[in-house]
């Protein structure tokens, strides 16, 4: 694409626009002018003639994200990748010619900020989740993509008025749900509590305005306090002779909102409304000024926090203490040096704003890193774009606790995090050998949550495996996909198994017993298929599972092989032993228990299940999907039976019924609400579930229940 001349003429408004940029991005040199007037051309150029929803030219959008990020002191490489960010989506530019005229990196940056094209993909809600995905990953390769997306994100939220409600409160829900979450991830603490505002603005619009409209009277009657605060941390430094910089701030209406709604109180009751960041020059001045600030308002008790000594997750650092000031109104102070406080409102972006102190800024920046190296494993682990945005949002929790290890290495985890979380935090493999763990020396169950200072022993067995009911409360994203992904691989290996010992039955009855399912045949039969990548093991699979019929693959193996028998293809019964894996399921439709005749369905993503052959649920079913089946040996195995009893409705009878299972050797698992018969007055009918070894015991059962003088009638349901 040739790019026009830099001086090409702009309309009024993009002109505007374009002054306002390089009078910010002032800082660069002069071969990165050059370069950004490149790219602001090359977006005019590209974006000619597009419009936004508001009337405006479409290139004051981009040129307002690249102010920002200039605001933000971001390098140049990534002013052009948000001069240019909807080049590629919106235009007929392609990455490779984007790649000539800027560079692979410039390219690789937009590239990853444009969404994919919906046309792949059946509804919005995937198509949304893979182009949150590609830009994550994008995240992952240059940090610098997901700040472009946060200045895009801001930008889009400041201008939203053109949009219809409903899509307005669709994006803000969005932007609260991830975005916001993410520029608290990485640190950009201005942008997230911006992205939090505009989101709660458009998500509750008046509730938004009234609190505005409190705030703005609360300024007129709290003016005083704060002032007079001011004067008085002031003094006591100075006294102290400590050097320090003091700022008031308000917290941000959604903050208060949630605040509010959480401890159900009015505006008036919200005393902690305004808070104050004393910036110094060094660590020991740190907690210096929070000795003086304590020797002067009295600290309350459980509110200090060192975030010095233990950063936060995103790299945060700050003393937090909370004070009773003037009239007992608590007051809020952070503490930190000026190197901190770069890092606690630029995060990784703390590495364009303040050069110096680089340790501080190193540390942000690794925890960033660390990060997003969990976020390449949550992505290795997701079985699709929907689930690794459910596990993305599940790891975006923005609070903490800070758990201890037996000896002494500290673990961040999201609040109300587990044993289980703890374990998996250390490493996967101790996760699935998890059988029980000691909180601070004492043996709690696994669904305890932990406390920060708590520490934390884990048990393990080598014989242990995950119980898929830790997903009930397990909450890091790292421990729930590693158990999703165990569970996932062990289901695989079930269908693999079953999907094998039905192929093999099918074959049986068509090919001597020396050529089954030889090496050379199993090539053959992918051959003819010819799908690249798939697996004969992914053939095994597909059977057990129900997507492929067993005797429609053992005929085409069977012509392959050119030997076959030329007979019907007949398949053994296949026997059930009551120890199956997930992929072959008793029906809970009609309960068979050993001593049923019963016959197996093949369903599609379920495997095999079993029913009782006189069960209705196989007159629905096609006829090729159905096997014969029978009881393997069954050793010690107890098997859910449903008892619909209709009685008269008399005092003790729920008694007399569970004496007369129990006396049958059965246990009662469930009972459903009792419930009257039309046009039976002084009957019920009620469901118990028990669990039953089989037929003969499930007999005797039945008549121990019919010898109870009320029943009338006793029926397997």
């Amino acid at each position: 694409m040739p790019v026009p001349c830099p001086t090409a003429p702009y309309d009024p408004l993009t002109a505007q626009a374009r002054d306002l940029l390089f009078q910010t991005a002032s800082y660069l040199k002069a071969d990165e002018m050059q370069l950004l007037e490149k790219a602001c051309a090359y977006a005019f150029h590209a974006h000619d003639g597009q419009t936004r929803k508001s009337g405006e030219p479409y290139i004051t959008h981009p040129l307002a994200v690249a102010t920002e990020l200039a605001i933000w002191h971001m390098d140049i490489q990534g002013l052009c990748a948000g001069v240019m960010h909807d080049v590629l989506e919106d235009t007929g530019v392609s990455k490779i010619e984007m790649a000539a005229e800027f560079g692979d990196t410039i390219a690789e940056m937009v590239d990853g900020l444009s969404k994919l094209e919906k046309l792949q993909y059946d509804n919005q809600a995937e198509h949304q989740a893979e182009s949150f995905r590609k830009l994550i990953l994008a995240m992952t390769k240059d940090v610098r993509v997901i700040v472009v997306k946060l200045a895009d994100r801001l930008h889009n939220m400041r201008t939203l008025g053109s949009m219809r409600p409903e899509k307005r409160r669709r994006i803000a829900q969005e932007t609260l749900e991830t975005y916001a979450q993410i520029a608290n991830r990485i640190g950009l603490n201005h942008a997230y509590r911006e992205l939090q505002d505009l989101s709660f603005q458009n998500i509750h619009p008046r509730r938004y305005e009234t609190l505005q409209k409190a705030m703005k009277a609360s300024r007129r009657n709290r003016r005083d306090v704060v002032g007079k605060v001011l004067r008085a941390f002031g003094q006591r430094l100075v006294e102290a002779n400590i050097e320090a910089k003091i700022k008031g701030r308000e917290k941000n209406l959604y903050s208060i909102h949630q605040k509010m709604h959480a401890k159900n109180l009015r505006f008036a009751d919200v005393m902690d409304i305004y808070g104050f960041r004393v910036i110094v020059n060094s660590i020991p001045a740190c907690y210096a000024a929070l000795g003086a600030l304590h020797s002067l308002y009295q600290p309350k008790p459980g509110r200090f926090k060192d975030y010095i000594a233990i950063p936060k997750s995103n790299g945060y650092q700050s003393l937090h203490t909370t004070l009773v000031g003037p009239y007992g109104l608590p007051i809020e102070v952070q503490i930190r040096t000026h190197e901190m406080d770069a890092v606690a409102e630029g995060g990784v972006a703390g590495h364009w704003i303040y050069k110096s102190g680089q340790s501080s800024v190193d540390q942000a920046t690794l925890h960033t890193n660390q990060w997003l190296k969990s976020i390449l494993d949550l992505q290795a682990r997701s079985a699709d774009a929907v689930e690794f945005l459910e596990l993305v949002k599940v790891d975006l929790f923005p609070n903490e606790v800070y758990i201890l290890t037996p000896k002494g290495k500290i673990l961040t985890l999201p609040k109300g995090a587990t044993p289980v979380d703890f374990a998996y935090a250390v490493h996967t493999d101790i996760g699935h050998k998890t059988v029980a763990a000691r909180i601070n020396n004492t043996i709690m169950p696994l669904r305890t949550k932990l406390k920060t200072g708590d520490t934390v022993e884990v048990i393990t067995s080598e014989q242990a495996k995950p119980n898929p009911a830790w997903l009930n409360f397990a909450i890091s994203g790292r421990a729930r996909s590693a158990i999703r992904q165990y569970i996932k691989n062990l289901n695989r290996q079930d269908a693999v198994r079953l999907g094998e010992n039905l192929l093999q039955q099918a074959l049986s009855s068509l090919l001597p017993q020396n050529v089954l399912l030889s090496d050379g045949l199993k090539e053959k039969y992918l051959a003819d298929l010819d799908q690249k990548q798939l697996t004969f093991e992914d053939v095994l699979y597909n059977v057990g599972m129900g997507h492929t019929l067993p005797v429609s693959v053992a005929i085409h193996i069977a012509e392959l092989a050119g030997e076959h028998f030329g007979g019907e293809v007949k398949l053994e019964q296949i026997k059930i032993g009551g120890q199956e894996a997930g992929n072959i399921q008793l029906a809970a439709c009609c309960h068979p228990v050993p001593g049923d005749s019963i016959r197996a369905v093949l369903l599609k993503d379920k495997g095999m299940v079993v029913h009782r052959d006189a069960c209705p649920t196989l007159l629905k079913t096609d006829p090729e999907h159905q096997l014969d089946a029978g009881w393997d040996i069954i050793r010690n195995q107890d098997y859910r039976v449903g008892l619909t009893i209709r009685s008269q409705d008399t005092h003790g009878l729920f008694a007399m019924i569970a004496q007369a299972i129990s006396n049958g050797g059965a246990d009662i698992e469930s009972v459903d609400t009792p419930r009257k018969p039309d046009g039976s007055e002084g009957f019920i009918e009620v469901r118990f579930l028990i669990k039953t070894a089989g037929t003969e015991q499930l007999g005797d059962i039945i008549r121990n229940i019919r010898a109870i003088p009320q029943v009338r009638d006793v029926i397997r349901s």
